[in-house]
């Protein structure tokens, strides 16, 4: 543990999220002096992307022309759009940039490759250019010291989740269906195991990308409640093809995103099941076949660590009943006992559960507290995550 480092006045901490699926900027409004519990949420704001902006963040999931410009172009527009966000929350809390201790930024993911030769990660949201706009510190690039431990950086979300649950005794998951899903296991007390987390596997990024393709001029962006998906009908051989995907099939630690899991990887599924057989699939068919293998990838890596347990849903996921009814149903059979919540259940909004982690990892910046877990992560060492900005 590093030695406690000096903070500004204030009295609460900014986490700030903007994730995989690109929609928009979660902020949470923390207090970590509550001697009653590990993190208080005081208040919640969220600013929708425009479709523009969303073009642009989902453009630079793959490689593409001036990709360079775009992004660096793109890091300090997103900057500016986080620090009016921030500059909303204050006004409706009534507060001021001095009652604000740091912002924990985890800003917006473009392309991460935490495998192979040189593995990086790439957030863009400056935070050099958000720390001088709100006139408030920022602490940033939490995932880059893990990645330079030889860890994967990612998930980060656990040791907060662990925080959590200190006073519980059975097993728990934290499952946190982003545009993509990740889990959290926190082990019965006495079970000798450890904390793990782990990217699973698509979470709403496959179902938002081919709903968008083929209701390109809807007003959602997303099949609301599943409802697209529950007209068609789940193709076996194509979901039995796609759980063995190889990422799928990996070990932990182990973490991916939009850049492997996206329209280019569903359509060589696409060609691949063509080839196997002369079965005609409508799209449909086709979303109702991503919805079973979003549900049954989850439930796999839970069902790999534990037999029983309470598992906790969060993320924008929760809110596609036809996804939560196949998780439940492919987590409970006659050999599993698993009890299913949202984190609301803990008195939690789980729609800002995510930003609440990065106040906590700024606070524990502050704190010189250990901010990531090796056994998560796949790092050489424990550390304190984070980089600091002035403004």
């Amino acid at each position: 543990m590093t030695n406690k480092k000096s903070t500004a006045q204030g009295k609460y901490y900014i986490g700030l999220m903007s994730g995989t699926s690109a929609d928009g900027i979660d902020l949470a409004l923390v207090d970590f002096n509550d001697p009653k519990q590990q993190a208080r949420l005081v208040a919640s704001f969220y600013q929708k992307y425009s479709n523009v902006i969303n073009e642009k963040i989902s453009s630079l999931y793959q490689p593409g022309s001036n990709e360079v410009d775009r992004a660096f172009h793109l890091d300090v527009e997103l900057a500016h759009l986080f620090a009016q966000a921030i500059t909303a929350l204050l006004k409706q809390e009534n507060l001021s940039s001095s009652d604000i201790i740091a912002i924990g930024n985890h800003g917006q993911t473009i392309r991460h490759r935490p495998t192979g030769n040189n593995p990086f990660t790439l957030q863009i949201g400056c935070c050099q250019t958000l720390a001088t706009l709100t006139g408030i510190r920022v602490v940033g690039q939490f995932r880059r010291k893990d990645m330079a431990l030889g860890g994967q950086g990612a998930p980060l979300v656990p040791i907060f989740h662990q925080q959590l649950f200190t006073e519980s005794i059975e097993a728990n998951f934290v499952v946190n269906i982003g545009g993509i899903a990740n889990i959290t296991f926190l082990p019965a007390q006495g079970a000798n195991k450890s904390v793990l987390g782990f990217d699973t596997g698509p979470g709403n990024a496959l179902l938002d990308d081919w709903f968008l393709k083929h209701h390109a001029s809807s007003d959602d962006k997303f099949d609301k409640n599943g409802a697209w998906a529950t007209k068609g009908q789940v193709n076996q051989i194509l979901l039995t093809q796609m759980l063995a995907d190889d990422y799928i099939k990996a070990v932990a630690p182990k973490s991916t995103g939009r850049e492997y899991f996206n329209l280019d990887w569903l359509a060589q599924q696409l060609t691949d099941f063509k080839e196997k057989t002369t079965a005609h699939l409508c799209p449909e068919d086709i979303q109702a076949t991503l919805l079973a293998f979003t549900a049954q990838s989850i439930s796999a890596a839970i069902m790999t660590l534990a037999t029983q347990g309470k598992v906790y849903l969060c993320g924008g996921g929760v809110h596609n009943s036809a996804l939560v009814h196949a998780l439940k149903g492919s987590l409970n059979t006659t050999e599993y006992d698993f009890d299913i919540q949202t984190m609301q259940a803990l008195h939690l909004d789980g729609d800002v559960l995510e930003a609440m982690a990065f106040a906590w990892l700024a606070y524990a910046f502050d704190q010189g507290l250990v901010s990531n877990m090796p056994a998560v992560t796949g790092a050489s060492a424990s550390c304190t995550l984070g980089s600091e900005f002035l403004p």
